[in-house]
């Protein structure tokens, strides 16, 4: 069983998915996208969307250019910089995420669906739905809009730094990422208190004080 509208339906009226990606990386920005369907979903669309996780990069492109094209999704997109991740933390700067996508709909919703068990403060009701990217297809597009934008912006970044191979990992603590953050070090898009990135300015820090 893939996604349906249940949840939506339930709650009547203008109810937005909401989701991120990119909590996980060593470098780049969380994104969040925010996915209306003020008439429901089209029967043409439905098949198209499921947990981004779930979908090859091509199915993604796909659902996601489908969901440009179709002409009844309104869509928001947000993101929280390594700045505010390293300011707030990685959990609240996705809720900021979030909530700025939220906020930047055409339209005020008047109920939101959040992915996850935690709600970003909101000025409508909210309710978090554990696993929603796989259950509610408003959450699912919204995980599609996030996972492709932020690859986007990851090329894009890969362009001016190579040699983290961002083109193929996205920013993720793989093996070849991992060994050219040991090679030529972390720049100013990885985030300070991540994993490699963290053990690697310890480690700078403590041959600055010897």
């Amino acid at each position: 069983m893939g996604p349906d509208f249940e949840r939506e339906s339930r709650h009547g009226g203008r109810v937005a998915g909401v989701d991120e990606a990119g909590r996980g990386p060593l470098a780049g920005p969380v994104v969040a996208a925010a996915v209306v369907f003020p008439a429901g979903v089209p029967a043409s669309l439905r098949p198209l969307l499921d947990d981004s996780k779930k979908l090859s990069a091509p199915a993604r492109q796909a659902a996601f250019n489908a969901l440009q094209l179709c002409g009844q999704a309104e869509i928001s997109v947000a993101a929280a910089s390594v700045d505010e991740i390293a300011r707030l933390n990685i959990l609240h700067a996705s809720l900021l995420a979030m909530r700025r996508a939220v906020l930047r709909l055409p339209n005020p919703p008047d109920f939101v669906l959040v992915d996850g068990n935690q709600a970003p403060r909101l000025p409508c009701p909210v309710e978090c739905c554990v696993g929603g990217d796989a259950s509610s297809l408003s959450i699912a597009a919204a995980s599609i809009v996030a996972k492709v934008v932020r690859d986007r912006v990851m090329a894009r970044l890969a362009v001016r730094y190579p040699a983290y191979g961002w083109l193929a990992n996205a920013g993720y603590g793989t093996a070849a990422h991992r060994a050219a953050l040991h090679r030529v070090g972390p720049c100013r898009h990885h985030r300070a208190a991540f994993g490699t990135v963290r053990m690697l300015r310890s480690v700078a820090r403590a041959a600055e004080a010897d």
